[in-house]
């Protein structure tokens, strides 16, 4: 038997819609580089076990999916794999930025955006040996 999630049937419906468009972001994201696929999958996650236990179990038990979400919920680690893919695909899209666009305010700020989450997710912790084993 699966539970229902505590709120309104509205919060429910509200938070599966974040939750399946945020997942869809996320695959997208996985084949289109400069989209972040981490963050996009966090946020269906948080918005699943607020909507569908039944998608929250599925995103758990996915073999690309759970291994990221399992990290994130035991201390906040981010895998060195993902550290490196997020500052590669990053590079690129700022070196593409910077010789194919027109060089504006926002094309700076945008780096600079990149360099600030790409020094955030160096400072997370890796997981254990052990603990990608699990």
């Amino acid at each position: 038997m699966t539970r229902t999630p505590p709120g309104s049937k509205l919060s429910r419906i509200l938070f599966g819609i974040l939750a399946y468009v945020s997942l869809t972001i996320g695959i997208i994201a996985i084949f289109i580089p400069g989209l972040p696929t981490t963050e996009f999958i966090l946020l269906a996650a948080w918005a699943a076990t607020r909507s569908s236990p039944r998608l929250s179990a599925w995103l758990e038990n996915h073999r690309l999916f759970g291994p990221m979400l399992r990290n994130w919920r035991n201390g906040k680690m981010i895998a060195r794999r993902a550290k490196i893919s997020a500052t590669v695909t990053m590079l690129i899209c700022a070196v593409m930025m910077l010789v194919l666009l027109k060089h504006n305010w926002w094309i700076y700020f945008a780096v600079a955006g990149m360099v600030l989450v790409n020094l955030w997710i160096w400072s997370r912790p890796e997981p254990s040996r052990l603990q990608r084993e699990k």
